[in-house]
């Protein structure tokens, strides 16, 4: 690797991280700079805040479901939750960066103050690099030249504070929800939210159960969604898949307010926006029409002005107030960056594809992460660096200016058609949609008219189930088919066994696991390694260690269903006596729904959530289509 290009990443965040990877997959020597002294950004947790630095509060759980938030190539564990709080978020990051050896390569307390084009940019589009350290006393600074820059520093920075009339004389406790961590500020208080987004409603959720009153300012609205769809499902699950989105986008539109309305009446609760469900982010919780129901949250219209002591809204009602919560957003912009090579000006910037400057004679930076779609945001980091990795290698190419600026163009007009104008909507796509664009440019999307003819079944399930980011990694550049094909098939299986925390004891015998319904051997020492134990089973003793030794076979017969493996009965004979019996039993429960024990059972409950999203896909898209022709 001596030879290779060296790459300058700027922040190890998930985008970071997975631009880390990419670069390696290609041969290319990354070098990574992160500000703090640990991975996760934005999802690394402290209970402090600063200035120019956004973390998540301490009961934020992501919106997307870990089948569909996960890297392609390294599924999330089954027993991780379906939806990860924060805390089991960062875990997965660091099991990736472990994984795939990714920390020798991130500089740690490092702050980039610029980066600049090389003297010979023209010639050979290198870029210079000046970072210090962040944490010492005295100033030190360091400049190097790079092949290739990648910004993986995300887009919640600079928080969003709006003017209001009066808001110079209110007394009351003004922050914004950057500054957000834990309710105990609103204990006994009168609290007020402005905003309705995702970390709105979450916040008013945790301060209606300390404050006295919590109420939520909005000026349009939203359409609620909850996390869970059918049959106790994720619901992005069952939304985001190729038979979904191969509808008109009016009846497409049209089911996600049916779905938000089955759940409770958005007019009667007073979030009904006047646009559609599709023409900007839905805010995605499941508590806040139970906390309005009881009265906890009640919802208010946009701000009129602020008094001393209460604020007066549009209709002329008049609330008291503590504590109000700016919930309003951020500001996005690059400072190390000069405005002649990338320019942000009312939170637009005019990149290709949402990454490349078009106007630079050497496309030998990228911006990773600057996109906010209606889906999980690490899979598009990712794959966004496997083109950005594969264009400053060489392997795949850009067209020419005005084609870029054409598609620049072409993609304003259609946010500004399809969305409500707000700042939050400069950078709006969707998942699917501009995940097979990428992917079409890397040459990684999947061939499903191939596929059906090749095998049937599995085509269907990439087709009706959902599109989990392992399907990018089915062919093309970086393929891994049978880790992917697997990851697709046992997508909803994973979802499964996270509920499976209430089993059944399996009586175990000394000599024999009768749970196990196949024979397995030959189990490599790399395939042990790559198995993960709960947290809680970390053998100590001699006794615990040879006990996990053998769960980790246990585990690798659930994870590797794809190889032959038969009885490990030398590992079995000196493991199964009495003194690890009850460890055993203990963590055996939460595979005794696994596939090897229950395949028909599993397979019959995915075929029916499949069979039925794409019948009410086919009969939606049918009835639609009727409609429209009259």
């Amino acid at each position: 690797m001596s030879d290779s290009k060296r790459v300058a990443i700027i922040g190890a965040g998930a985008s970071g991280l997975a631009a880390i990877k990419a670069c390696l997959d290609e041969g290319l020597k990354p070098v990574c700079f992160e500000r703090d002294g640990s991975i996760g950004g934005l999802w690394n947790y402290t209970s402090e805040t600063t200035p120019d630095h956004a973390s998540v509060y301490k009961s934020c759980t992501i919106n997307t479901s870990k089948e569909m938030m996960a890297f392609s190539d390294f599924p999330v564990p089954a027993y991780f939750p379906a939806n990860m709080p924060h805390n089991y978020v960062l875990e997965y990051f660091k099991m990736y960066a472990e994984k795939f050896q990714l920390l020798p390569y991130i500089n740690f307390n490092r702050t980039v103050d610029s980066v600049r084009p090389a003297d010979d940019f023209k010639a050979t589009g290198r870029w210079k690099v000046t970072t210090r350290n962040s944490d010492a006393a005295e100033f030190e600074s360091k400049t190097e030249e790079y092949d290739g820059v990648m910004v993986c520093s995300g887009h919640h920075c600079i928080p969003h504070r709006p003017h209001f009339p009066g808001i110079g004389r209110f007394r009351g406790h003004v922050i914004h929800s950057q500054q957000y961590k834990t309710p105990d500020i609103f204990t006994d208080k009168k609290v007020l939210i402005i905003g309705m987004g995702n970390s709105a409603v979450d916040i008013a959720v945790d301060a209606s159960h300390v404050a006295d009153e919590t109420y939520v300012s909005t000026r349009r609205g939203a359409w609620v969604i909850s996390r869970m769809g059918p049959l106790g499902y994720p619901a992005d699950m069952l939304a985001n898949s190729r038979a979904m989105f191969s509808m008109p986008m009016q009846s497409l539109e049209w089911m996600v307010e049916k779905m938000a309305q089955f759940k409770f009446s958005h007019e009667m609760y007073g979030v009904k926006p006047n646009h559609g469900a599709l023409q900007a982010h839905p805010t995605i919780n499941d508590e806040l029409p139970h906390r309005i129901v009881s009265g906890k949250v009640r919802i208010r219209p946009n701000i009129d002005h602020f008094t001393e002591n209460s604020v007066v809204f549009e209709d002329g009602t008049e609330i008291e107030a503590d504590v109000v919560v700016m919930a309003t957003g951020y500001h996005y912009e690059f400072r190390f960056i000069d405005e002649k090579v990338l320019k942000v000006e009312r939170n637009e910037t005019s990149l290709y594809k949402y990454v490349f400057p078009p106007h630079l004679k050497h496309p030998t930076l990228g911006i990773i992460g600057l996109v906010q779609a209606i889906g999980a945001a690490m899979p598009i980091a990712e794959i966004q660096s496997r083109w950005v990795t594969r264009i400053i290698k060489g392997d795949n190419s850009l067209p020419s200016m005005e084609v870029m600026f054409h598609d620049i163009v072409r993609k304003k007009r259609s946010m500004s058609s399809q969305y409500t104008p707000s700042q939050r909507h400069t950078l709006q796509t969707f998942w699917i949609k501009y995940m097979d664009e990428i992917a079409n440019e890397i040459g990684c999307k999947p061939d499903l008219k191939r596929m059906f003819l090749e095998d049937p079944m599995f085509a269907f399930r990439c087709w009706a189930g959902p599109c989990v980011p392992a399907q990018y990694r089915l062919c093309g550049p970086g393929a891994k088919f049978e880790t992917a094909k697997e990851t697709v098939m046992n997508a909803f299986q994973n979802i499964r066994d996270s509920f499976n925390t209430r089993q059944k004891p399996i009586p175990i015998a000394k000599t024999q696991m009768s749970f196990v319904k196949r024979d397995f051997t030959k189990i490599t020492p790399p395939l042990f390694k790559q198995m993960v134990l709960p947290p809680a089973f970390r053998g100590k003793t001699t006794e615990e260690r040879q006990c996990r030794d053998l769960m980790k076979l246990i585990r690798a017969s659930k994870m590797a269903t794809a190889m032959e493996l038969e009885t490990y009965s030398t590992l079995e004979q000196q493991h199964m006596d009495t003194r690890h019996e009850t460890l055993i039993r203990k963590q055996c429960r939460q595979f005794e729904n696994s596939p090897l024990v229950s395949t028909k059972k599993s397979d019959s409950a995915t075929s029916y959530v499949l069979l039925l999203a794409c019948l009410t896909s086919i009969f939606v898209s049918a009835l639609f289509n009727l409609l429209f022709r009259f």
